[in-house]
């Protein structure tokens, strides 16, 4: 018997669909897929979740001090000019960052193997780049997902089914975090 299911795809194509439903259910939650996907998914989705909650507190803290830049009330930089030039003013605040320690930051990087970039686009500037931001999955993993399920053994996701498919026949289900 095979270790993993070939989903009828090549591994290059296999492998993206795979990574593009892990990073869709962590960021959505639940998703809608056939039967054999969601069995694949599910297998990887525990072991990142299951990562995160065992690396979730293993980090410290660390106060550094950061250059912000002033800015007036309508969020624009305050300039100021020095020789001549306009030059952005800068103030130094000291900031309290979460540093990992070698095994979560190795934790990290396997996550980021396995997920994609997300961009959350507002509705209201649909299409424009401006008030788009990136999406942190690792973080909600270790800040959201870790310590939520931190008394599970295991199961963090499980499978309804729907029914069959219209067109192919197919079992369609739902995956979704418990």
């Amino acid at each position: 018997m095979a270790k993993y299911r070939k989903l009828g795809k090549r591994s290059d194509q296999r492998k993206a669909l795979l990574r593009n439903q892990i990073t869709a259910l962590i960021y959505k939650g639940k998703i809608v897929t056939t039967q054999a996907r969601a069995k694949e998914v599910q297998k990887i989705v525990d072991g990142l979740i299951a990562l995160a909650v065992k690396e979730k507190d293993n980090y410290e803290t660390v106060t550094v001090s950061a250059k912000v830049p002033v800015k007036d009330k309508d969020g624009k930089r305050v300039k100021e000019v020095v020789d001549g030039k306009k030059v952005t003013k800068f103030e130094t605040v000291d900031k309290e960052i979460k540093k990992d320690l070698p095994s979560r930051l190795h934790a990290r990087h396997q996550m980021l193997k396995v997920l994609y970039p997300v961009t959350e686009v507002p509705a209201t500037n649909a299409g424009k780049k401006r008030g788009t931001k990136e999406v942190d999955l690792v973080a909600k993993l270790f800040d959201e997902y870790g310590p939520k399920y931190a008394s599970r053994n295991g199961g963090y996701t499980r499978i309804i089914k729907i029914g069959q498919r219209k067109g192919d026949g197919a079992m369609e289900v739902v995956l979704e975090l418990v």
